[in-house]
């Protein structure tokens, strides 16, 4: 191969390097625009808005500003369990997420299975509870001196009228009839 020829491709492997490499930067500035391109094209057709789905389910920030008094109380009855909230009351920002728990124990010498109820006051304030995670939700079954503690976790949604600044949240457990627990 004679030095011209060298040369010329040389030079004609420059000119596609120096190409391929211009090519490959636009692809990347394009990909690096997408995202926000896409966000801003969506948000125009008023489809997939993340944002304001999020916010429609209840999705929530904490208010820092104000603090609510929640009260706890706990019943069992006619039914021979102690039962008891291990803190009586608790402030919380609303918005924030909640962890109390209960103790429970069965002084019964068989397996007894309960289940309970909740209730709240003002009345009102139940619709503003996000309960979580509570064991209210399924039947408990205690076995003959068995000793439980349960979660409620839940937050108070930022929409609870200003003038309530005490929820009291009450459980009252009552035996399921016909349920001595397993045999």
């Amino acid at each position: 191969m004679s030095e011209a020829v060298a040369t010329a491709l040389g030079n004609a492997n420059r000119r596609l390097l120096t190409r391929l490499s211009i090519v490959a930067a636009i692809m990347f500035g394009f990909g690096f625009a997408l995202v926000p391109l896409y966000d801003r094209l969506c948000e125009a057709l008023g489809i997939n808005r993340l944002v304001d789905k999020a916010r429609d389910t209840g999705n929530t920030q904490i208010d820092y500003t104000r603090k609510v008094v929640i009260e706890l109380d706990a019943n069992a009855h006619n039914l021979p369990w102690q039962f008891r909230p291990l803190t009586r009351h608790i402030e919380v920002h609303p918005g924030e997420l909640t962890t109390v728990e209960y103790e429970i124990t069965n002084l019964r010498n068989r397996p007894v299975t309960g289940q309970a109820l909740p209730s709240f006051g003002p009345t009102t304030a139940g619709a503003h509870m996000k309960k979580l995670d509570c064991f209210c939700f399924r039947q408990q079954t205690l076995g003959p001196g068995e000793t439980r503690r349960m979660p409620v976790v839940f937050l108070i949604d930022d929409k609870l009228p200003s003038d309530i600044n005490t929820i009291t949240l009450s459980y009252t457990f009552f035996e399921v009839a016909g349920k001595d627990g397993p045999s």
